[in-house]
């Protein structure tokens, strides 16, 4: 989902000239941390309402937050997961936000 761009610059003359470093635009990732008190259907629940996933697909994801203690669910632009984390708090689950490494 990275996308890479050329850093460009444009002289007072008009002329563009094109750097070899290049700027990488990194994916925001949505986390589920697991809770002791949210019980797993519940869970399964809120994923297919928010995100529209298939029943084994949020099963998988909710296993994965309750064995590893988190889960990476979503995965984009900034703004939309900054959407889906508040709609995950909402929900009653502790989720956050980081870029990608």
């Amino acid at each position: 989902m990275a996308s890479t761009q050329p850093l460009r610059r444009t002289t007072t003359e008009g002329d563009v000239q094109t750097e070899d470093a290049v700027e990488t635009k990194k994916p925001w990732n949505v986390i589920v941390w697991n809770d002791p008190v949210t019980p797993m259907a519940v869970v399964v629940v809120i994923f297919r309402k928010i995100f529209g996933y298939s029943n084994n697909k949020c099963t998988q994801l909710m296993l994965a937050v309750h064995h590893e203690g988190r889960a990476l669910v979503w995965s984009g632009h900034r703004e939309r997961a900054e959407s889906y984390c508040v709609k995950l708090q909402v929900s009653g689950l502790q989720s956050t936000i980081e870029q990608d490494a």
